[in-house]
């Protein structure tokens, strides 16, 4: 047994990320992004207060319909593109080098943006859990860098060891949402069971365009089904099933949890209760429901919940450092794969370098760690992984035009066009609502938006004028190289 894990890792290419992951850890990988818990318990009730009250199940039916259909070319086209990267080689394998770079670029922004985010609003929870239970009373940013510096060891092991632990605690919190939803269809809500919330009139009332923001917010991280490609068992198989998984699960998680907690407070009341206990909205639901036990070990899952999608980002973010490496796009240095966990531990090393610097400054100005912290990230982090998967299913559309590789209609051109134009739509309606989004300042608003466009043209057009240069070089004879 020894003698073949020598053997496989004398083998193994020195730069490629090794692992045995399958569907169900990568499934894990992306709930655990989209933190279930956290979107149940900290984004549903914003959204049902600012955006479409009672519609906000059929908002997440909506949005997950979309991803649903964009999915079909996405997995298709995992045949193609096996390696670390995701939306990065995808681009690339569609659009060209330039435009990968300057998606990379944006994939790095959006998932740097929004694991600070969460590190804002993790730390203000353990705040408030503290409080709760007596524990001491420290700055934000303590808790904020000890989640940190827990992330960091696990995030530098095995990918396997972080699926496991993610694991654990996604069973747990999908479990007390589980519980929370069937208690409250049980006992028939506060008005009986009714499905108003699931017509268009009560989609399009309100603010949809609001909703949709914190809907699209809470599946961030679905990539990360093709982000693994190099360290599970089949990738060829285990990539378009995991995606399917996932999207499919989130989906129901948050629709059937949603219309639950509308009926627990009632179709007609949910809104304005919400606009006035929006940060204890979910929890109000679970003491009424299931007692007030089970309502604070709601609130200790609740971090639990962050953590896992701060690891999760932390494992995409420094496998998108990897891959650019591997091409040549960024130090070489990143290239880096530990001899025995087989991860790329000097990302993870600059991750969390990167985010201890940006969570730092934040700390320093004195910022609220959830109404500027997290509200101004996730809002950057939500325009920018939008941009990111409109590009890829451009570049799916393209490739298949292009390489004639699947002559499936459905899989190759329809499924890919159709989610591409349900994107562009939302990313629409993002953008026309991102002043609200992140407080209301139009200038910061502004600010923020040039920062993702100016991201994604420096990257490509930097790229564009690295490859030229790498062409001259190839191009010139040795003799005459200098």
């Amino acid at each position: 047994m020894v003698e073949q894990a020598v053997s496989s890792s004398v083998s193994a290419p020195p730069h490629r990320l090794r692992g045995s992951i399958g569907v169900s850890g990568i499934v894990f990988l992306v709930i655990a992004a989209a933190a279930p818990l956290t979107a149940v318990a900290g984004s549903l009730p914003v959204m049902i207060a600012l955006g479409n009250g009672a519609g906000a199940p059929l908002t997440y039916i909506v949005v997950a319909a979309v991803l649903l259909v964009f999915s079909v070319g996405y997995a298709t086209m995992s045949s193609a593109v096996t390696e670390t990267g995701a939306f990065y080689a995808y681009v690339t394998k569609g659009l060209g080098r330039a435009p990968g770079l300057g998606a990379a670029a944006l994939a790095l922004l959006a998932y740097t943006a929004v694991q600070a985010a969460i590190y804002g609003l993790a730390a203000s929870t353990m705040d408030a859990v503290m409080a709760r239970f007596g524990g001491p009373d420290l700055p934000w940013w303590v808790w904020a860098f000890a989640l940190m510096a827990l992330v960091a060891v696990l995030g530098y092991r095995s990918i396997d060891l972080g699926a496991k632990v993610l694991g654990v605690l996604l069973i747990a919190e999908i479990g007390l949402i589980v519980v929370l939803s069937g208690s409250i269809l049980g006992q028939g809500g506060a008005e009986g069971i009714e499905f108003s919330s699931f017509s268009p009139s009560s989609f399009f009332s309100g603010s949809p365009g609001i909703a949709l923001m914190f809907a699209v917010g809470s599946f961030i991280g679905f990539e990360a089904t093709a982000i693994y490609g190099e360290e599970t068992k089949n990738p060829r198989r285990t990539v378009p099933i995991a995606t399917y998984v996932a999207v499919i699960t989130i989906g129901v998680l948050y629709a059937i949890a949603s219309w639950a907690i509308v009926l627990a407070f009632g179709s007609d009341q949910v809104q304005a209760v919400a606009a006035e206990h929006t940060g204890d909205l979910t929890f109000i639901a679970a003491t009424e429901y299931l007692g007030s036990v089970t309502s604070d070990v709601m609130m200790v899952m609740l971090v639990t919940s962050l953590f896992a999608a701060l690891l999760a980002f932390h494992n995409a973010i420094s496998r998108y450092s990897h891959a650019l490496s591997r091409s040549g796009f960024a130090p070489r240095g990143l290239m880096g794969v530990h001899a025995r966990h087989g991860s790329p531990h000097v990302g993870s090393l600059v991750q969390t370098a990167t985010a201890f610097v940006l969570v730092g400054i934040f700390a320093v100005a004195g910022a609220d760690p959830v109404l500027e912290l997290f509200t101004w990230m996730a809002g950057v982090a939500t325009v920018s992984i939008l941009v990111v998967m409109v590009l890829t299913s451009i570049a799916i559309v393209v490739y298949f035009a292009r390489s004639g590789a699947d002559k499936r209609l459905w899989h190759s051109k329809i499924a890919p066009v159709l989610g591409g134009l349900g994107l562009c739509a939302i990313t629409a309606l993002v953008i026309a609502n991102f002043t609200t989004l992140i407080g209301g300042s139009r200038v910061l608003a502004n600010v923020f938006l040039a920062i993702i466009a100016g991201t994604f043209l420096l990257a490509s057009v930097t790229g564009h004028f690295v490859i030229r240069a790498r062409q001259r070089r190839d191009a010139t004879p040795i003799s005459q190289q200098p």
